[in-house]
């Protein structure tokens, strides 16, 4: 640490009022400040954001904080402001003056922390305008997301580390609550982080109480109420799997005088702001949610986190309980455990893995193209059938394996509305500047009240580089002389080789879809097996993220009863012989869709795929007949249709 910077106890003192650190903040903090990369795998509530808040004081370009958590970024901003600390956000819900401001504050140096979505940097427009911009730290919450061991692993986070470098970030921290051995490795390994700066805190908190219950699904509404009201109603989380789930449970907490909310991704973004903004300001309400809800919340006194349904995982069943009691006091963890639950769940996992012939598709459309190309991933995404998010995997899949190189997104269409006449905007330029804006205004096409601007024919016209073309554009919006609307999102792909045959390819990348499908299983099954372990559960927690407690905790089910929890049997149903009969119309009637049982399971199960989508097979009277039977018993029926 040089003599100039900030003595960071001072800075603990003297922004955020705490005369000392918590476990393992001050190891992280020292590290960036002495340059390097660091990881930080701490509890939920265990003190995270202050390892990037703080050292953010001490340098003097910009911490950009990545986070996929836009509660998070609304709470901390909202209380770094009110410590005198400039910090913004870029998000959805922004204005367009709005984003003008919080770039202009960006670029002139008014701003010690921007809060961004990994998303973000898909964006041609942002990455622009980021080039000329000092990072002195670039932080990434959720880190866990990179690695494809993790249980919740996200194609866009590995290109967090490909445009660190491209931005000559000087220093990377990597943040999770939740992250194994393995996972750890790899966050590490991707980051460049060296082992001594990786700190974890370990996960075991004493004052959560961890409670499993086994239910039958026709009790499990009045077992939630009887467990919620036989004690004094202070702050909770009911967390749900679906949607319409949350909003039956908020009904019937309602129904029970209880003060309940729903919160889902269903709700507009003023809706979810809003409810949660009730929760906070309140010790006692309650909120129904699908997992997306807690997460970066600033709200310490939560005392109950319940599991109407079972958790997809371990890693997020310790993430959701996490939220809990972050203030020090006890705090109730409740599972109502069904195994009816692992039907959805499963449903989750199958959706998502594309078909063998859907895999073909994508292989051959991918190598048909030159070795420069740009692809529309919507487009993409339907013609093989692909969902989007598992489309982005498989292309990551292909650039690890060194068949694909990606580049910057770009987007299509260009418009823009002149919000001065262009004499006017003229004038306050000179120059080769003026000259260059003025034949950019002259490759602009009228339509009624928006120029059209083809950005490929502008390149070679005005022999100038994209991100020049796109960097005026923005300047211009910025300072209120256009409005400017962009759309088409293309990907920008070079192909360094191509595979000895396609089909070994996608037989590869098939291969891995399958052994990622049944890893997702596995969690389930590794949940299952956690909640009726014949042991202390809370130990066994523990030990799964590397932490030893050596001892039993004395207030988890298992310690407090002795006994393991005993779980129903699963329901097990065979197609008729009537369903069987309507399956082979069905296929029939869409035979191009329904290439395969797999397709006809889906539409049984009630999943959806882009090209089911597109069939409006949604709205048949059989999709989702057999929502509430195990995907492998409806695909073993459907074999039998084929």
């Amino acid at each position: 640490m040089s003599l100039e910077t900030p003595d960071p106890t001072d800075l603990l003192r003297r922004y955020f009022g705490h005369s000392e650190f918590r476990g393992g903040q001050k190891a992280v903090i020292d590290a960036l400040l002495s340059g390097d990369s660091a990881a930080a795998v701490f509890p939920t509530g265990g003190g995270k954001s202050l390892c990037y808040q703080l050292p953010a004081l001490a340098f003097d370009g910009l911490t950009l904080v990545v986070s996929p958590l836009i509660a998070l970024m609304k709470d901390q901003i909202d209380a770094l402001t009110a410590r005198g600390i400039r910090a913004g956000r870029l998000d959805s819900s922004l204005s367009l003056d709005e984003y003008r401001q919080i770039m202009d504050d960006v670029r002139n140096h008014n701003m010690r922390l921007l809060y961004v979505a990994p998303e973000r940097f898909n964006n041609e427009r942002f990455r622009a305008s980021l080039s000329t911009v000092e990072i002195s730290l670039f932080a990434v919450d959720e880190a866990h997301c990179i690695s494809e061991w993790g249980h919740n692993f996200r194609p866009d986070y590995l290109k967090l580390v490909e445009f660190a470098r491209a931005c000559n970030a000087k220093r990377m921290l990597a943040l999770t609550a939740t992250a194994t051995t393995e996972v750890l490795q790899d966050i590490c390994r991707q980051f460049a982080i060296k082992p001594a700066h990786a700190i974890n805190t370990g996960f075991y908190r004493a004052n959560l109480n961890l409670r499993t219950t086994a239910v039958e699904p026709s009790e499990r509404d009045q077992v939630l109420v009887q467990q919620i009201k036989s004690k004094p109603l202070k702050s909770a989380i009911v967390y749900v799997t679906l949607q319409k789930t949350a909003e039956h449970v908020a009904k019937v907490l309602q129904s029970n005088g209880l003060a309940a909310r729903h919160y889902h991704a269903g709700l507009k973004s003023e809706q979810r702001a809003e409810i949660q903004d009730w929760f906070v300001q309140s010790d006692s309400n309650i909120v129904v949610a699908t997992i997306a809800f807690g997460m970066g919340i600033d709200k310490s006194n939560i005392r109950g986190v319940y599991h109407y349904n079972l958790p997809k995982s371990l890693e997020n069943y310790s993430q959701e309980i996490g939220r809990a009691g972050r203030d020090g006091e006890a705090a109730l963890c409740q599972l109502l455990a069904c195994t009816d639950d692992l039907i959805p769940l499963e449903n989750f996992i199958y959706g998502d893995t594309p078909t063998t012939g859907a895999v073909t598709r994508f292989v051959d459309t991918i190598f048909s193209e030159e070795n420069e190309f740009d692809i529309s991933l919507y487009d993409l995404s339907h013609q093989c059938d692909v969902r989007p998010l598992v489309l982005r995997t498989l292309l990551t899949r292909l650039e690890l394996k060194g068949y694909l190189r990606g580049g910057t997104p770009f987007y299509a269409n260009y418009q823009f509305k002149p919000l001065q006449s262009s004499k006017d905007i003229l004038a306050r330029f000179d120059g080769e500047r003026r000259q260059f804006i003025g034949n950019l205004f002259r490759q602009a096409v009228k339509n009624k009240t928006w120029y059209q601007i083809d950005l490929e024919q502008s390149v070679a016209a005005l022999a100038s580089p994209r991100d020049r073309i796109v960097r005026a554009l923005d300047y211009l919006s910025e300072q209120n002389l256009l409005e400017v609307k962009v759309a088409g999102v293309r990907n920008r792909y070079t192909i360094i080789k191509r595979p000895e045959t396609r089909e070994h390819l996608a037989a590869e990348l098939s291969k891995e879809n399958a052994e990622r499908e049944k890893s997702e299983i596995d969690r389930l099954q590794q949940t299952i097996s956690w909640i009726t372990l014949d042991a202390c559960q809370t130990s066994a927690l523990a030990d799964r993220f590397g932490e030893a407690l050596n001892t039993d905790c004395g207030h988890c089910s298992w310690c407090e009863t002795g006994r393991a929890v005993v779980l129903g049997g699963r329901p097990e149903t065979v197609l008729t012989a009537q369903l069987r009969e309507q399956i082979a119309e069905l296929k029939a009637e869409h035979s191009q869709v329904l290439e395969s049982p797999v397709e006809v399971a889906r539409v049984l199960c009630g999943l959806s795929s882009p090209r089911i989508s597109k069939a409006k097979l949604q709205k048949h009277p059989l999709f989702g007949q057999c929502e509430r039977v195990a995907y492998e018993s409806v695909l073993e029926g459907a074999q039998l249709c084929f």
